[in-house]
């Protein structure tokens, strides 16, 4: 939502989309790790561009022909960038004969289907207030725009919900993983255990619900900090304990005028000692940075 209200604002974007390109949106998370016709596509894409798979994200604006051949690529927001990128893009480009992609059998692990007989509810969210007084127009931007994202409810909950029973398991997901800012950018999930009250009624179609949620207390937190100004791929920390482990903060992020190089999505610790603890995990590290790592889900 965000790139709407900024990038894909901008009317000439907007016209060179409707008449000379054709807009594709995917989840690159998924994309660069899928072994199947469709992720090979795209890596063959990435990998003529800046961010190679297997260095970590790679994110961003790409621009190519109907062969997978590479024309462009911008990660950053600011609409001159982006139009010309794109302009070049379309200098450079040849027309060519399109590549057909077998369909094959998709990678199940990053085609996620929902449950069956189950419904899939459109959720749009926005944080009512609470922000401080922006002061520059990427800062509004921020504070005005919404979230979008998808609530899973299984049959056997819709079931209970036609009878006006309301499934503790439905109201334990809604605020576990719905009641979070999502409206700039992908924000940990709560835990379980940080879930102090948890109360609802359903009456007349209408959910009601107390919920209280606190951070668990003693959640530990690792910072690395990159001093050079060189980016770090495949650098190997050592984590105080496993699971998977989430950057809350980048001081690369695009908010503070950065590259967004860093690790957008979960990463799974290693059973591999590093740096005298039990436990690690490679990711990536910009330059002259420094991030802030916490347990995920």
């Amino acid at each position: 939502m965000l790139d709407r209200e900024s990038t894909f604002a901008d009317p000439a974007i907007v016209k060179l989309l409707q008449t000379r390109f054709i807009p594709v949106a995917i989840d690159q998370a998924y994309q660069r790790r899928q072994k199947d016709n469709e992720g090979k596509f795209y890596q063959k894409i990435a990998n003529q561009g800046p961010r190679k798979v297997g260095r970590g994200t790679t994110q961003g604006l790409y621009a190519a022909d109907a062969s997978g051949r590479f024309l462009g690529f911008n990660n950053n927001r600011t609409p001159t960038r982006v139009l010309g990128m794109m302009r070049s893009a379309l200098q450079k480009h040849r027309p060519v004969k399109a590549v057909a992609i077998a369909k094959g059998t998709p990678d199940a692990r990053y085609n996620p289907k929902p449950p069956k007989g189950g419904l899939v509810v459109r959720v749009t969210s926005k944080v009512l207030g609470g922000y401080e007084e922006p002061d520059n127009e990427w800062r509004r931007i921020y504070q005005t725009s919404l979230g979008r994202d998808n609530f899973w409810i299984r049959a056997d909950e819709h079931a209970a919900l036609a009878k006006g029973q309301l499934p503790q398991s439905l109201l334990k997901r809604l605020a576990r993983f719905h009641l979070v800012d999502n409206t700039r950018g992908e924000p940990p999930m709560w835990h379980e255990n940080e879930i102090k009250k948890l109360e609802g009624t359903l009456r007349n179609g209408q959910l009601r619900a107390t919920v209280h949620l606190r951070t668990a207390k003693g959640e530990t937190s690792v910072i690395v900090v990159n001093f050079t100004p060189m980016p770090r791929h495949h650098y190997r920390i050592g984590l105080p304990e496993g699971g998977n482990w989430r950057e809350i903060f980048n001081s690369d992020s695009e908010y503070y005028g950065g590259s967004n190089l860093g690790n957008p999505y979960p990463m799974p610790a290693d059973a591999q000692p590093w740096m005298n603890r039990e436990w690690s995990v490679e990711l990536t590290l910009p330059p002259l940075g420094a991030i802030i790592l916490r347990p995920a889900l």
